[in-house]
């Protein structure tokens, strides 16, 4: 039995202006107290929260005496948070000013500061009294709550000034056990896709990541030439202007909704999921013959590890068994003859170099993932009973050994689950 914790963001209703201006205000000093004990923590190098209140409680609460005395508590523990971070950038030589900075603020609350009203509405505490704040939950929020998962005791609120609403954030908190696994399912990790092995059957979800970061690296080229020209190298118009790119938004949405189909698919099936082993830093270990700066910076904006990271935190939450094999091979060598696959000019489609069948590149990744799971688990692989993987002796024969079933990015982004993906009739029976 584990606990696991996740945090849901959920609006608010739209506030009357009195309301929010109290919250403006709290905000405010809010702000106000965080970047005095930020600064303070700072030049006396001080990264506990405990140390960081006990020097500090009685000042600040003399200068709002006004506000609920936990938020100094809060305040402190958001400002030790940001003292260590900057200290630890600092001594690598990473930090760009002298002192930190507070640009954002969202405002901790501890037990003594909110309490939840109900299901859709929260107490927020505040120098004008309590205050209930309506919320708008979402489905999300609701799978939460029906599959019995608790809320914390901590949580945050921001403000939306544009739209006059409070984004909160609260933790759930859930104890989840690891089932038996029946059987495997097998991912393979790739920059422009996501290939699973389930029953013998391969399905190659398309996620494009190289158009991606090629586009947002020319954009972001074009706006650095474009505002150094006019405004300088550190002027906050580029530093505006940059923040508006979602490349890492759009890359962490592909990751979630890869992650949440095929987790949700062992889970129906009560099977494991086998991951490569690829150790802390995947990427400097394929740049190390590398030297076109290109292929250097998309390699590492693929962030394969965090495909994987995205898998194992989404298993976790369903208790879905992780194992992990060493990747050493798994695309060169056939899953049948255990012999090299010989692939020519860059492509995919290679053929065994002892018996001569045709193998897509991560078809043959996912099923030598499945067999090196296989053999940890006591079975005599590769060829157990009840995976057939003799390929067609035809050329790109249809068998699923050899072609994956295609599944582009707008269908499964769309579908959101397996099943619901292969009903759509433009992707029954395309493959690769």
């Amino acid at each position: 039995m584990a606990r696991v914790t996740r945090t849901v963001i959920v609006r608010s209703v739209k506030l009357p202006r009195k309301v929010f201006r109290v919250f403006v205000e709290l905000e405010g000093m809010y702000r106000n107290m965080v970047e005095q004990l930020v600064l303070y923590a700072v030049m006396n190098n001080i990264k506990s929260f405990t140390r960081l209140k006990a020097l500090k409680y009685r000042e600040m609460r003399s200068i709002y005496p006004h506000l609920p005395s936990h938020y100094v508590y809060t305040a402190c523990q958001d400002a030790a948070t940001r003292a260590k971070s900057f200290l630890r950038l600092k001594k690598l030589g990473l930090a760009e000013r002298e002192l930190p900075e507070v640009r954002r603020v969202s405002i901790w609350l501890d037990d003594h500061l909110w309490k939840p009203n109900g299901l859709t509405s929260i107490r927020v505490a505040t120098h004008k009294g309590w205050i209930t704040v309506e919320l708008e939950p979402h489905r999300q929020y609701w799978r939460y709550i029906n599959r019995g998962w608790r809320l914390a005791s901590e949580a945050k609120i921001k403000l939306d000034r544009r739209n006059r609403r409070l984004i909160v954030y609260l933790t759930f908190t859930g104890e989840v056990e690891e089932y038996r696994p029946r059987g495997y399912l097998s991912v393979d990790v790739n920059e422009n896709n996501v290939t699973i092995l389930v029953d013998g059957s391969a399905y190659l979800f398309e996620t494009n990541i190289e158009k991606l970061v090629l586009g947002y690296y020319y954009r972001r080229k074009s706006l650095q030439e474009r505002y150094d020209k006019l405004y300088g190298v550190k002027s906050r118009i580029k530093r505006k202007a940059m923040r508006k790119l979602k490349e890492r938004k759009k890359k962490q949405d592909t990751r979630w909704k890869i992650a949440n189909i095929i987790v949700r698919l062992a889970y129906e099936k009560r099977y494991a999921i086998v991951l490569e082993q690829l150790g802390k830093r995947p990427a400097t270990n394929m740049l190390r013959r590398i030297r076109d700066r290109q292929l250097r910076h998309r390699i590492y904006q693929a962030a394969f590890k965090a495909m994987q990271q995205a898998i194992e935190e989404k298993a976790r939450e369903y208790g879905v068994p992780v194992v992990y094999v060493d990747p050493w091979n798994t695309s060169r060598l056939c899953p049948v003859h255990r012999a090299p696959i010989l692939y020519s000019n860059g492509s995919r489609i290679g053929r065994c170099s002892v018996g001569g069948e045709l193998w897509h590149r991560d078809v043959a990744a996912t099923w030598n993932l499945l067999f090196k799971a296989l053999r940890g688990d006591g079975s005599s692989a590769p060829n157990p009973v009840g995976y057939i993987v003799d390929g067609s002796p035809v050329p790109l024969g249809s068998t699923a050994t050899h072609d994956p079933t295609r599944v582009p990015k707008p269908v499964w982004a769309r579908w959101k689950s397996l099943e619901a993906t292969l009903n759509k009739p433009k992707i029954t029976g395309m493959t690769l």
